[in-house]
């Protein structure tokens, strides 16, 4: 368990002063059983008015409403969370859902919905080949399956940070074999739904106090992975940027089917297209002071024990 204090700051500066259109704000950290929220605050300069509402995934939207003309826009979201998510994770996978392939029931799948369809184009089949290698036979284990598939993420495309806008096909990063977190989990999404799994698409935060997660810078950054629904388990996150099962190092904001349903700050302006001279994101994840005085003094006394 790890209580962790999240700032996450998007700073855009105007070359002259420009009028702002409402901008849409998915910064609220998703509350699950494995992650409760202690608190969580917006402050946004120039002044705006807010208004909060859910989609139809459940995740909080901010949307802010300005008046006037401004030089700049800061956004700042501070949040308070405990995560207690294990490291290894058991799944309680029903009976009928043990092995692949399966067949949802009827109500699972029609929430599930466009969830279990892919969304994009694979003329030449090359991403069901793809998909089609990991299943060793039929039927097989489906957890092992779907650790495969995200391990397969990971040893085959190599990671590559990426501060632009934008997502690549999943087919462009097969090709490419390089992307970013948000490329590796719309490949993974994509391939999990060719073999008929619902999967959504996650983003959010990677805490990491250790630094020595793929994709993080210091103490944590904005992150994407995936949740795939078994049976039993319910929703599983599979972060193929890391290799890894489960939530423990994960603070979901927003769920969607697409990356583009969930991007953290959206919004316009008028002014001309070269008003926009910088554009800033930062993103600190840091254990509360409690934790980390009790992590400070758990090492040094680890470092005391003698010797054996």
């Amino acid at each position: 368990m790890a209580c962790l204090d999240i700032t996450h700051a998007t700073t855009y500066r105007y070359r002259h002063r420009v009028s702002l259109g409402p901008h849409r704000l998915m910064l609220r950290p998703r509350e699950t059983r494995e992650l409760r929220l202690f608190s969580h605050s917006l402050s946004i300069s120039p002044m705006a008015n807010v208004i909060w509402a859910h989609d139809v995934a459940g995740n909080a939207i901010a949307t802010a409403v300005f008046d006037g003309k401004t030089d700049h826009l800061v956004i700042e979201s501070r949040a308070s969370v405990e995560l207690n998510a294990p490291a290894w994770p058991v799944f309680a996978i029903a009976d009928s859902a043990v092995k692949y392939p399966f067949v949802y029931a009827a109500d699972e799948w029609t929430d599930l919905g466009a969830l279990t369809i892919p969304q994009y184009g694979d003329l030449d089949g090359r991403l069901a080949r793809w998909v089609e290698g990991f299943v060793m036979a039929r039927p097989t284990d489906t957890l092992s399956l779907l650790k495969d598939i995200s391990t397969g993420v990971f040893t085959q495309i190599s990671y590559q940070s990426r501060d632009t806008e934008g997502t690549q096909l999943p087919i462009e990063t097969l090709y490419r074999r390089s992307g970013s977190c948000r490329d590796f989990a719309v490949l993974l999404a994509e391939a999990a739904r060719v073999l008929g799994f619902g999967s959504r698409i996650v983003s959010g935060y990677l805490s990491d106090p250790e630094d020595g997660l793929v994709g993080s810078a210091n103490s944590g950054s904005t992150h994407a992975w995936v949740e795939i629904f078994v049976p039993g388990a319910g929703w599983i996150a599979f972060d193929p940027t890391n290799r890894s099962v489960g939530s423990q190092n994960l603070i979901p904001v927003a769920v969607g089917r697409d990356i583009h349903h969930i991007v953290p700050v959206s919004g316009s302006f008028s002014g001309g297209r070269s008003a926009l001279s910088d554009l800033a994101v930062s993103v600190a994840v840091r254990l509360s002071a409690h934790d980390h005085a009790a992590a400070m003094e758990d090492k040094t006394n680890s470092k005391a024990q003698p010797s054996r």
